[in-house]
């Protein structure tokens, strides 16, 4: 197996351009996009079958519909999960992130080894670990009368849980949330700010990984320093990586749902007052918040001179993986810019698609179930702070960043 070890090196971040048109110049920085990307997202579909920006890497599409981009997921020998992610002002080689980062057949064999710890009987075990986090977090807002939905609240559920199952140290959430950062917002403008960030993940990792294979435990590093692949045990810097995979993956992109559920129902009275009313539609209104807010963007690189949609590509080119905009898309779902917490059928890809469709789906619905479950019942009337702001993330991943709220 072919996996590279660190080789990260870009200048500083420059100064941002706005964009002009987002169909030749699409931007994830732009604060228009950042705020409120849903119209710009409706406009590119009513011009045009892709967009492009040269702002990236040598080039960036960007399929507007879901029928190209669950195309695109299948296909994983035209369109390589082997690249450096989507980089500001050419393409960086910032290393690989097993599985995500892998093609058959090594990407299974590494999958393989995961597996166990994200099946739905282990994570239903960790039902008592995430509600009891919920129910301190959600009484303390509830108590003060105020609070930060995102801050005091969805950014730290993920964090306990994927903790407990790393086997880490819970405590050290801020230093997560810190590097997680600074490898997603920063780091697609500032190479060296993902640099430092990924070197210090894997350091704290490696720390860990010795403690283990000391003293073993029940817990995901424990399993992985101790498990072969191929007659062999897997190699340092491969556990490493895979773990700086499951920090990120297991806590952004979750964090990111949850928070923009809590918004959602901060701004819409009526979708919260039937929540409340009917809690047997919690599980449907999930998938509905799941479909409308999906939180992740991944990137492709194209390996051989291609055709998608009337739109030619190039070997070498890459591709953002818009799974939030085929959420959205009027051809797949009836109202699609609405959120309809009852909606029936609703195939989504908030998770992906293909054979890098996330493996922490599951973990991923149980939390949001009992965070959204235990918020709503000792917070069931809030609303945004008055005067205040609420922040979303720059970047691949979209999610709320501050939700300041008030109990009503």
């Amino acid at each position: 197996m072919a996996y590279t070890d660190d080789s990260v090196a870009d200048g500083a971040a420059s100064a941002i351009p706005p964009v002009d048109d987002f169909a030749t110049d699409w931007d994830f920085n732009d604060p228009a996009w950042v705020n409120d990307p849903f119209p710009i997202w409706e406009d590119l579909r009513d011009r045009c079958p892709m967009g492009h920006s040269e702002r990236f890497n040598e080039g960036v599409w960007l399929p507007l519909n879901y029928d190209d981009i669950v195309g695109i997921a299948g296909d994983t020998v035209t369109f390589s999960n082997v690249h450096h992610g989507i980089r500001r002002g050419g393409t960086v080689d910032r290393g690989y992130f097993p599985p995500i980062n892998t093609d058959p057949p090594d990407h299974m064999e590494i999958r393989r080894t995961l597996l166990p710890f994200f099946a739905p009987r282990r994570i239903e075990g960790w039902r008592s670990h995430v509600a009891a986090d919920c129910e301190a977090r959600a009484a303390a807002i509830a108590s003060q009368g105020r609070g930060d939905a995102a801050v005091d609240y969805s950014q730290h559920i993920p964090v306990g849980a994927i903790a407990a199952i790393l086997g880490i140290d819970p405590a050290d959430g801020d230093k997560f949330r810190a590097w997680i950062f600074d490898i997603l917002s920063v780091g697609p403008s500032d190479g060296a700010v993902m640099q430092q960030a990924i070197i210090e993940v894997r350091e704290y990792m490696a720390k860990v990984m010795a403690e283990r294979r000391a003293v073993p435990g029940d817990d995901l590093i424990s399993h992985l320093v101790t498990t072969e692949m191929g007659g062999e045990p897997l190699p340092d810097h491969l556990i490493e990586r895979m773990l700086v995979l499951q920090l990120i993956a297991g806590i952004d992109t979750t964090w990111s749902s949850i928070g923009a559920a809590l918004w959602h129902l901060a701004v819409h009275d009526d979708d919260r007052r039937r929540l409340i009313a009917e809690p047997e539609l919690l599980p449907t209104a999930m998938e509905e918040f799941l479909r409308a807010y999906a939180p992740v963007n991944v990137a492709r690189r194209v390996t051989t001179d291609t055709e998608v949609n009337g739109v030619e590509m190039k070997a070498g080119d890459h591709v953002m993986m818009t799974f939030p905009i085929g959420c959205r898309d009027p051809e797949r779902f009836e109202r699609a810019d609405e959120v309809v917490i009852d909606r029936g059928e609703n195939r989504h890809i908030a998770f992906g698609a293909g054979i890098h469709r996330c493996i922490g789906s599951n973990l991923a619905r149980l939390e949001m179930e009992i965070a959204l479950e235990t918020w709503l019942r000792h917070i069931p009337e809030y609303s945004i702070a008055p005067g205040a702001d609420v922040t979303w993330s720059t970047g691949q991943i979209r999610g709320p960043r501050s939700i300041p709220i008030v109990v009503d």
